[in-house]
């Protein structure tokens, strides 16, 4: 197990300069009328930023977990329209795991939810029949992860998107979310190591829901003290005002909150699985997520609806990614039987210790 690490504070500078230079509102509007933001991607990649805790063996940019997932936050943070977390934390992570190398393009991966995923292995060679729902930027990826368990053994198959019929779609954020149809498609196919299965690879999504949700919660929160500071009625800034100030109290709060639980999770993953800490931070940030944006939207007013204001790419992508890799009640019940199966006298070293003590 290694040893708990901090995030490169360069990668933090460096990431937030990049993003305030290539993530104005002009630009985030266009991708959801286009489906794609080459440009920001382009500027993105140069920086190597889509493959870090990627082993520059197979084709990464090296560092850890932690430094991965302060990038993705500053994603969630800036509302950048691209598959950061597709490309890297989850589709790198398992073509590198099975011995794959990263493409130098998008990468994309089949979330959970697939329509009757009908699979045949014939040696490194995998046929996949069906249907994948929902899967982030499959239109402009260059290769489509699809994990799938066949024979007790989990493999990743690497699909060429020419090889479907992609249908474009868009979530609430106007992100594409596809649909792609797989017709007796054939691909090569690596194995992965055991703690590289389906239930870790829920996980992993969910983890990267919750770095984004912390961004864009935090950049919400801000975005909403500064207007209401600034918006002046009555002869005094609308922030004076004790009911505009308990919505900025929520805000701030939340915001606080999904952070810290994005943190704590981010840490216990970079030691192991973490996967107590994770199931909790998605909670949390979903909880959180619902109520900031009721109180950051009632404290903006009307302003806070129009498409001129860049407040409805956060609040749009926020109840977006809520619904991502689990909702409250997938989680909330996965959290339920883990603390029932400690017992009374668990329930304190468990809320205390998380994952260490499920080990």
């Amino acid at each position: 197990m290694s040893e708990i690490s901090e995030v490169d504070p360069l990668i933090t500078e460096t990431a937030d300069r990049l993003f305030s230079q290539i993530c104005d509102h002009e630009s985030v509007q266009n991708a959801e009328v286009t489906g794609e933001a080459t440009e920001i991607w382009k500027a993105f990649a140069e920086t190597g930023f889509p493959w870090i805790s990627i082993s520059e063996e197979f084709g990464g940019s090296g560092g850890t977990l932690l430094d991965a997932l302060e990038v993705l936050r500053l994603v969630g943070y800036h509302a950048a329209p691209i598959p950061a977390a597709e490309t890297g934390i989850l589709g790198g992570w398992l073509l590198s795991s099975s011995g794959q190398q990263l493409p130098e393009g998008v990468v994309t991966v089949l979330p959970s939810g697939s329509e009757n995923l009908l699979v045949a292995r014939t040696g490194d060679r995998l046929t996949l029949t069906g249907r994948g729902l929902r899967v982030p930027w499959a239109r402009t990826a260059e290769i489509i992860v699809v994990p799938v368990e066949v024979d007790d053994q989990t493999f990743v198959a690497s699909v060429q998107p020419g090889d479907c019929q992609i249908t474009p779609m868009t979530n609430m954020a106007g992100e594409p979310r596809d649909t792609v149809d797989f017709n007796e498609v054939e691909a090569f196919a690596a194995p992965v190591p055991s703690d590289v299965n389906l239930r870790s690879f829920r996980f992993r999504g969910a983890l990267s829901r919750t770095a984004l949700m912390a961004g864009a919660i935090e950049k919400m929160s801000q975005l909403t003290v500064s207007y209401t500071n600034d918006r002046v009625q009555f002869g005094r800034p609308v922030a004076k005002f004790q009911a505009v100030q308990q919505h900025l109290v929520w805000g701030a709060q939340d915001a606080a909150l999904a952070r810290m639980a994005a943190e704590s999770a981010a840490r216990e993953a970079n030691r192991g699985s973490g996967a107590f800490e994770i199931a909790a931070a998605k909670l949390i940030a979903n909880q959180a997520a619902a109520r900031a944006t009721k109180a950051c939207h009632q404290a903006h007013g009307a302003m806070g609806m129009t498409q001129e204001y860049p407040l409805h790419h956060l609040s749009r992508r926020l109840w977006s990614w809520r619904k991502e890799y689990g909702g409250d009640a997938e989680w909330s019940e996965w959290l339920g039987r883990i603390a029932i199966s400690q017992g009374a006298d668990g329930l304190y070293p468990l809320i205390t210790g998380g994952s260490g003590v499920l080990r």
